[in-house]
């Protein structure tokens, strides 16, 4: 199966404005914790070969980054994982907003990024799948990688998908550096499944 053919046009235009509301709902939740502005991207959407994965958040993120990034599964009606990515500079200016005065000690790095990560993603996620009527399952967020280059974040040799469906927004803050990237990758049963959820939500109007 190609690519293109997994999602049509108007299933990927619906699924764009779908993660629109549900990523206004997650920066809210972000804003209320951090209490400042958030700006949201346009959230883009890719099926993409498995090996054109790594270049797309490398292009996304910024060539020679160095960033952390947090992982969480999700099951249900959709299946994939979630990954919130972090530059370096951006987990400094989110700590200062945290409130934390001194320099942050490894391991309470991890949890901050844990926690806001957690909160993306559940927004998010969460919306999404409300929209859709769906249901969602999802495991303990968890560290996937710290202060790497961004090229080596994704290791297509690992993968046993053949295509992966890409959703991509940004989040930056007003008058900071802090910049966050939470994708979504799904595997191509994932996105058929997806595809008839929308196809019942385009229905409904």
């Amino acid at each position: 199966m190609s690519a293109p053919a997994l999602l049509s046009q108007d299933q990927t235009d619906a699924l764009q404005e779908v993660t629109n509301i549900a990523m206004g709902q997650a920066g809210s939740s972000l804003a209320n914790i951090l209490g400042v502005f958030v700006n949201l991207s346009v959230p883009r959407i890719r099926v993409l070969d498995v090996v054109a994965i790594g270049a797309a958040i490398s292009d996304m993120v910024g060539p020679d980054k160095e960033i952390t990034a947090a992982r969480q599964s999700f099951h249900g009606t959709m299946r994939g994982e979630a990954l919130v990515i972090y530059d370096q500079e951006g987990c400094m200016d989110l700590a200062d907003l945290m409130g934390y005065e001194e320099q942050l000690e490894a391991s309470a790095e991890r949890e901050l990024i844990l926690d806001v990560s957690n909160v993306l993603v559940g927004a998010c996620l969460g919306g999404i799948a409300d929209l859709l009527e769906a249901t969602l399952t999802y495991s303990a967020p968890s560290i996937m990688a710290e202060r790497i280059p961004v090229d080596r974040l994704i290791d297509p040799k690992k993968m046993t998908w053949n295509y992966a469906l890409l959703v991509e927004v940004n989040f930056t803050l007003e008058e900071r550096n802090f910049t966050s990237h939470l994708t979504f990758l799904m595997p191509e049963e994932s996105i058929q499944s997806m595809g008839e959820a929308i196809d019942k939500f385009m229905e409904s109007f």
